[in-house]
């Protein structure tokens, strides 16, 4: 299996594909939504526990994609990843210390296309990762047509703003607050939805079409939320993750020490040993009890958005995309937050909808309160289940606004600015034809700087960086090697391998049991050993050439 497993996780998958002769090519609006550290803990993707009515709406009018995977469990480097249709060995970004059009290159971005095709183009809260990442702009004004807006509120998310039991305020990983007591009187993502109805009402009589990007800054931690969410998930119905500990023969290289979780006051508190310690279990209930509470707050705010479309009289004109940067660890492997290549960490909700077959007189997007009505399980509509990716979501976006798809880049694109990674997902697979097919694959990194759990294993530096795990992810296994990497070439040496992971979906769903064997890979390592140190995305042309 070795060879062609190799290969396949070599090799970026970037065949073009082929879509329905009478697809409407008419260009839409689009209302772009993305969440912050949102794994599939949603209705609409199988969750018995989340309450995420207006979502789960929106995937009963739309395409779900199942199994779709980012890039790189963090942040910046997805999002970066995500809106350039880039890979992270193309943008080169691995922490949030670069700005890509001057470290790697001039790339166009999603909204960047939609503006240079007449679009207006506009930005609220969380989509480009801020600061240094999009050069301290968002990216305006290649991006933008106005300058981004950031909610003010956002000013006091790592202030001492949580009411602890001693009464005084401290920064806390649990942070359910009364909205009134806040400053302001309000919360980031309340202003963020605030503002894009303000900017969705100004586009009403406007001839150009717009392009509205719309970034939620929960469930990302910490858990500042309403504190009345809090009562839809009472803790004596909330139960632990189903498979709580440390996978059988993890490396060493591939656990995350979550030390963005820890150095919270609320959990260091708790005294945890450095890296393995185990969280009380009681304290992991109300970890994951305000996780979901933070999950239907931003429904709510997702849901104000789509029946403002209605209201408007913009439903009809609008596509509608929902995705999330990357998922986040509850206690699942041992591990919380981010910043592995396990499924948990790295499988986002991506939902596309196309405006059109609406019944006369029916709404398509009433507000559903979650806090006040009864919550009914809504059926998806058209569900996908092939494995996709979001560099995908570029040029799936394109097509289904009506544009251009960008053509796919070649091997070594640093100097193509407008060009795809990914693949164009708007199809229909032929009525009783199974979309799982053998050619099905997605590739997610992540970078460490040691071969042992450290302080700054989640998130180093890029001159820290010494080993990079590269993770394929097929319908039958995920396979990981964590290679050897040199941060001022930003070469592999396929050679130098520090651990490996293989985890098979048949038998091992959730990823537990590590069956990687060395053995099986001594023909790869004799032929990789004559090779020089390469770039990732030249190793296929040098090894199967």
């Amino acid at each position: 299996m070795g060879i062609f497993v190799l290969k396949w996780f070599f090799l970026l998958v970037l065949h073009a594909s082929t879509y329905p002769a009478a697809a409407r090519r008419e260009r839409k609006n689009v209302l772009f939504i993305m969440a912050d550290d949102l794994r599939t803990s949603l209705g609409c993707y199988g969750d018995p526990v989340a309450k995420s009515p207006n979502i789960d709406q929106l995937a009963s009018r739309g395409q779900v994609f199942l199994n779709a995977f980012a890039q790189q469990a963090v942040c910046g480097p997805s999002r970066v990843s995500m809106l350039t249709s880039r890979r992270p060995d193309t943008t080169r970004l691995y922490d949030f210390n670069s700005y890509w059009r001057v470290h790697s290159g001039n790339y166009t971005t999603l909204p960047q296309y939609f503006k240079s095709q007449g679009y207006f183009t506009m930005s609220v809260g969380k989509v480009f990762h801020p600061g240094i990442a999009s050069n301290n702009t968002d990216d305006y004004p290649y991006s933008w047509s106005i300058p981004a807006y950031h909610p003010p509120s956002f000013t006091y998310e790592k202030q001492k703003m949580c009411k602890g039991e001693d009464g005084k305020l401290h920064i806390n990983l649990l942070c359910a607050v009364n909205v009134t007591e806040q400053p302001g009187g309000t919360l980031p993502d309340l202003e963020s939805t605030e503002e894009a109805l303000r900017l969705l009402k100004s586009r009403v009589n406007d001839d150009d079409p717009f392009f509205l990007a719309v970034g939620f800054h929960k469930p990302h931690i910490p858990f500042r939320i309403p504190q009345e969410y809090l009562t839809l998930y009472p803790l004596d119905q909330m139960t632990l993750a189903s498979d709580p500990d440390i996978p059988e023969r993890l490396p060493t290289v591939a656990y995350n020490p979550w030390t963005d979780v820890r150095m919270r006051e609320d959990v260091q508190k708790l005294n945890i040993s450095f890296p393995y310690g185990s969280i009380p279990k009681d304290f992991q209930l109300r970890i994951r009890q305000h996780y979901y509470a933070a999950v239907s707050y931003m429904d709510a705010q997702v849901g104000r958005l789509l029946s403002a479309l209605e209201d408007l009289g913009l439903a009809d004109n609008t596509m509608v995309v929902f995705t999330s940067d990357h998922g986040w660890s509850l206690g699942e492997h041992g591990e919380w937050a981010k910043y592995s290549n396990f499924d948990v960490a790295t499988r986002v909700p991506l939902i596309f909808f196309v405006p059109g077959g609406n019944e006369a007189g029916t709404s398509t997007f009433p507000f559903i309160d979650v806090l006040r009505e009864s919550v009914h399980s809504i059926k998806s509509g058209k569900v996908r289940s092939r494995l996709v990716e979001l560099v995908d979501v570029f040029p799936t976006v394109s097509y289904l606004a009506g544009l251009k798809v960008p053509v796919q880049c070649p091997d070594i694109s640093f100097q193509v600015e407008l060009c795809t990674e990914g693949e164009n997902r708007a199809y229909a697979a032929p009525q009783g034809q199974s979309e799982r097919t053998p050619e099905d694959v997605a590739f997610s990194q992540y970078p460490r700087p040691a071969d042992t759990p450290q302080e700054n294993s989640d998130l180093p530096d890029l001159k820290d960086i010494k080993i990079m795990g590269y993770s394929l992810r097929t319908w039958d296994y995920r396979y990981t090697l964590w290679l050897g990497f040199n941060p001022k070439t930003f070469q592999v040496n396929v050679s130098d391998v520090h651990a490996g992971e293989l985890y098979m979906s048949a038998d091992d769903p959730g990823q537990d049991k590590n069956i990687f064997n060395n053995s099986d890979y001594s023909e790869i390592m004799r032929k990789t050993a004559s090779l020089p140190q390469v770039s990732w995305n030249s190793f296929y042309r040098l090894f199967f050439s």
